[in-house]
């Protein structure tokens, strides 16, 4: 199921539909995301006329592309490479015309890879705030309208640049509900939000930021581009790729196997272990009681949970995944009949080049059969040291997508309660 919700989401196949029609100027590509490569490669495979453009992709995510420039960056904390692919970017849109095709190629991963601070920002700056943000809690939208509000491109201002060429996007989403505002922050794509609404998520999480990440938050002078804008007048957004496609692909499969799906949501958000603890109660219920569905089934979701670091020397491994896995096994304490995948599209959970794991009836067995504390693992943050010890890792490599977690809860037929 795993792997029939990365296929579906694969550019090659969900991109060429989407294309526009060619213009009578230049056609730009310009795009940012751990899937832009792939997409690049798929819109040089179906162009009809000439093209040339750039977009930046995390490491490790290069494709064979022979007019489009790949740029590789670092995902999650930005690096001097995307920054400086970022003001090329800028550069290339500089001094278009109305006949002109600028297709923008948005996924996931964007808002770290096209890293271009404010005016008075720079790029540690940016790679402190981005920490802070990781770490802190804060939802993906929420990191990603204080992401906005210090860029020299995103919340539509890269967008803007193109004017008055005409403006395709064409969008992966990987965040909870699609909005294309939070999808690589809305490098083009108008934002209502405001420079308060940014200084009171950092209030909220009470983090420390730059003296002037801060000052320009307060001024206002970091506010984006806003719905009505006429620079973004006549642009097009185009979803190619979501959450919800990819969980359909997998309920498929699974009613073609003879088990029956349950899709609970997309956008399932909050702290991964509290998501876990959540998950681990309807799984017992329906394994033991029937309710609310009758075993055998599966349990789909999808959707960018958070996890807020806890341990004391902050030594732990961990990733939203392998973190709500670890707490679904906690709770389910070694429930007979029960397994579960979860597993970050693009590959990534975390920061490790892991895509997640699985979990087993046995799985807590065997961690204290090796002396691990499951419990211990947990509170540190150390998902991915558990699994891994575990030999349940699961690993894809560079999916070249990214369509956010997916996670299924397999409940086979168990004995009843009496």
């Amino acid at each position: 199921m795993f792997d029939a919700a990365i296929a579906a989401a694969q550019p090659a196949l969900c991109l060429p539909p989407h294309l526009p029609t060619p213009p009578r100027g230049r056609t730009i590509v310009i795009g940012a995301g751990k899937a832009s490569a792939a997409m690049a490669l798929a819109l040089e495979a179906h162009w009809p006329g000439p093209l040339e453009g750039l977009v930046v992709t995390r490491y490790g995510h290069q494709q064979p592309c022979r007019r489009i420039e790949i740029v590789q960056a670092a995902h999650p904390l930005p690096d001097a490479a995307g920054l400086q692919a970022a003001a090329r970017m800028r550069a290339l849109v500089t001094g278009l015309t109305a006949d002109d095709l600028v297709i923008a190629l948005i996924s996931g991963g964007g808002s770290a890879l096209l890293v271009a601070p404010a005016p008075g920002l720079t790029l540690a700056d940016k790679q402190a705030v981005n920490a802070a943000l990781l770490a802190s809690g804060a939802s993906i939208s929420e990191m990603n309208c204080v992401r906005r509000h210090l860029s020299a491109l995103k919340g539509g201002r890269l967008g803007a640049a193109c004017h008055p060429a005409r403006v395709v996007s064409l969008l992966i989403s990987d965040v909870p509900g699609d909005a294309p505002m939070d999808i690589a922050s809305g490098p083009t794509v108008a934002d209502s939000s405001s420079c308060a609404d940014a200084l009171a998520i950092v209030e909220r999480y009470r983090i420390a930021v730059p003296p002037a990440v801060r000052a320009l938050l307060e001024s206002g002078a970091g506010d984006t581009v806003k719905p009505g804008d006429a620079r973004l007048s006549g642009h097009e957004l185009r979803m190619i790729a979501a959450p919800q496609l990819a969980l359909e692909a997998a309920a498929q499969l699974a009613r073609a196997a003879g088990i029956r799906p349950y899709i609970l949501g997309d956008s399932l958000e909050g702290e991964a272990r509290e998501l876990g603890r959540a998950m681990a109660g309807i799984a017992r219920q329906v394994a033991l009681h029937g309710q609310p569905f009758e075993p055998p089934c599966v349990l789909l979701s999808g959707g960018e949970t958070t996890v807020t670091l806890r341990g004391d020397d902050r030594s732990g491994r961990g990733g939203r995944n392998v973190e709500f896995l670890l707490a679904l096994g906690l709770a389910l304490d070694g429930l007979a009949g029960v397994h579960a995948l979860a597993g970050d599209t693009d590959g990534v959970d975390g920061v490790e080049e892991i895509a997640g794991a699985w979990l087993a009836p046995d799985t807590l067995a065997r961690a204290w059969a090796l002396g691990i504390n499951p419990r211990r693992s947990l509170d540190r943050n150390d998902g991915h040291g558990f699994f891994q010890a575990l030999g349940d890792s699961v690993l894809t490599g560079a999916t070249l997508t990214n369509v956010n977690d997916f996670r299924a809860v397999l409940i086979e037929s168990a004995p009843r309660a009496v």
